[in-house]
C-alpha cells in the first residue's frame, strides 16, 4: 500500500527536533520559522511539555467522555485565566476544522438560522461546513456546496452592512480569522471586528472568532481578535494549542447554552491532549512568551521592511507575512535548500513566518541575514534565467 498522494512534499526527512531547530536524516540542522503551520508554539520537544505528557501517559492515556475527567476542568480553568475569558465555557475536540464545524453548528442551534457570512481568502478547514465557508474552490467538493454561505470582501465595512441590511434576520453567524493565515497574512482591522460585533448584537447573530492559527498568544494577545477590544461569542482554537499534540477546542460565551448530545467527540479532550495543552499554557505564562512574540516580531518586521524587493510586511507578533517580486519567487526554496531555514508561503508570492513563540533574537537575526544574502543573489541573477 502507498500513501494517498495529496501533499506536495519537500525532499527533506525530519527525524529530530528541539526548540526552534529540526534535523534531517543526514544530520543536517535547519532553523524552523514555520513550525508546521503555526503548530509549534513553545518550541519542539519542550522539556516541560514532554514531562507533562509522559507523566500523564503513566497514569491513563484515554477514556471516553462518558466519565469525569478532572484534567479537562484543570485545562478550562487555566485557559480562562491566561486568555481572560474566565466566564466562558470550553468544548474540546481534535482539529481546527472540527472546532469551526462545531462553532457554526452551535450558532445555528442557538438562533435557528442557516446563513453564514464568511470572507474572501478565508480558510476555516476541510470538513463539510467549515470548507463551505472557505474561499477556495479547490477544497470544496460538490457535496459541500451550499447557498447558505455569503462571501464578502475582507475588511469591507460597507459590504458587511449591506449584507446584514438584506439578510439580517437570516444570518446565523459571522466567522472571521483575526489574521488570515492560508489567505496570506491579512489582518482584520479593529474597526471591522467592532462592526461585526455591533451588527451581530443588533441582528441576533453569533460572532465566531477563528483563532486556529492566530490564537494561543501568537500575536502578543491571547486571541488576535482582542486587539479590537470587543468579545466574540465563540473562539475556535487548534494549531499551537498542543504544540504538536492533536487538540482543539471552542471557548463559548455564557449566552450559548449546552444541551446533551448537541455536540460530541470520541477523542477530544483526552487526558494526553489536556496535558499537552496545559504544558503549553504553563510555559507561555512562565516564559512570558506573548511578550517575546511582540518583541521578536517587531524586530523581524522592522528589518524585513529594509530589504529591497520585499514589500508589504504585515502581521502581528510572530504571525508575519510579506510579498516578494517575481524575481524573488524562489526565495522560499532557496532559504530551505541553501540556508537550511524553513518558512511558509501563500500564493502568489507571499512568504509566511510562523515560528515558535520562544524564538530567540539570534535566530531572528540569522533569518534576516539569510534573506539578505538570498535576495542579493536573486536580484543579481540574469533575467529569464531559471534558478537552480
Amino acid at each position: 500500500m502507498n500513501l494517498f498522494d495529496v501533499y506536495p512534499l519537500q525532499d527533506v526527512t525530519i527525524v529530530k527536533a528541539k526548540g526552534s531547530y529540526v534535523w534531517d536524516d543526514k544530520g543536517e540542522q535547519y532553523l524552523d520559522l514555520y513550525g508546521g503551520h503555526a503548530v509549534i508554539s513553545i518550541g519542539h520537544t519542550h522539556p516541560h511539555w514532554v514531562k507533562r505528557i509522559e507523566e500523564q501517559l503513566e497514569k491513563i492515556a484515554f477514556y471516553s467522555n462518558s466519565v469525569k475527567m478532572p484534567i479537562q476542568q484543570e485545562l478550562a480553568r487555566k485557559l480562562g485565566k491566561v486568555s481572560g475569558k474566565e466566564d466562558y465555557h470550553l468544548f474540546l475536540c481534535n482539529s481546527g476544522a472540527e472546532a469551526n464545524e462545531n462553532a457554526l453548528k452551535l450558532a445555528s442551534f442557538h438562533n435557528g438560522r442557516k446563513k453564514i457570512i464568511a470572507f474572501s481568502k478565508a480558510f476555516h478547514g476541510r470538513t463539510s461546513l467549515a470548507v463551505a465557508a472557505t474561499d477556495n474552490k479547490a477544497y470544496t467538493a460538490p457535496v459541500n456546496e451550499t447557498d447558505n454561505v455569503i462571501f464578502l470582501p475582507f475588511n469591507d465595512e460597507e459590504a458587511l452592512e449591506t449584507a446584514f441590511g438584506k439578510h439580517g434576520n437570516e444570518i446565523s453567524s459571522v466567522i472571521i480569522e483575526g489574521i488570515q493565515g492560508v489567505g496570506g497574512i491579512n489582518v482584520a482591522s479593529e474597526s471591522f471586528l467592532k462592526l461585526i460585533r455591533a451588527l451581530c448584537d443588533k441582528h441576533g447573530a453569533i460572532y465566531i472568532a477563528d483563532s486556529v492559527q492566530c490564537g494561543f498568544g501568537r500575536t502578543g494577545k491571547f486571541f488576535s481578535h482582542d486587539f479590537a477590544g470587543v468579545n466574540a461569542d465563540i473562539y475556535t482554537m487548534a494549531k499551537g494549542m498542543g504544540n504538536g499534540f492533536p487538540v482543539a477546542g471552542m471557548v463559548i460565551a455564557p449566552k450559548l447554552h449546552a444541551k446533551y448530545f448537541q455536540l460530541g467527540t470520541t477523542f477530544g479532550g483526552n487526558p494526553l491532549a489536556c496535558a499537552a495543552s496545559l504544558a503549553v499554557l504553563e510555559t507561555i505564562e512562565e516564559e512570558k512568551l506573548m511578550g517575546n512574540a511582540v518583541m521578536i516580531g517587531k524586530y523581524l518586521k522592522d528589518e524585513l521592511a529594509k530589504i529591497p524587493g520585499i514589500k508589504n510586511v504585515r502581521g502581528r507578533g510572530l504571525m508575519i507575512g510579506f510579498d516578494v517580486s517575481d524575481k524573488l519567487k524562489d526565495l522560499k526554496k532557496n532559504l530551505l535548500f541553501e540556508q537550511k531555514i524553513f518558512t511558509g508561503e501563500a500564493k502568489p508570492n507571499v512568504i509566511r513566518l510562523l515560528p515558535s513563540l520562544a524564538l530567540k533574537k539570534r535566530d531572528a537575526e540569522s533569518l534576516i541575514d539569510a534573506i539578505r544574502e538570498e535576495v542579493a543573489k536573486l536580484e543579481e541573477a540574469p533575467a529569464n534565467t531559471e534558478q537552480a
